[in-house]
């Protein structure tokens, strides 16, 4: 995926919290940092996330969103 965000975190899914419309998304990206992104549930969804999945959290303005 070509993305023309340069701020992507690679990490590992370690939660997912569905609700009836948005997500919480928990990504390990390492030395014991978790970035938190809420997305909505049809997207969390859609890209069946769930824990263990490598992931990465890409980063925009004041957006944090999640591509696999």
């Amino acid at each position: 995926m070509n993305l023309s965000a340069r701020n992507q975190l690679k990490g590992t899914v370690v939660e997912v919290a569905k609700g009836p419309v948005s997500a919480k998304v928990k990504i390990d990206i390492g030395g014991g940092v978790i970035v938190t992104s809420s997305i909505t549930t049809e997207s969390a969804t859609e890209l069946g996330l769930a824990v263990g999945d490598g992931v990465v959290a890409i980063i925009k303005s004041s957006d944090v969103m999640i591509g696999k």
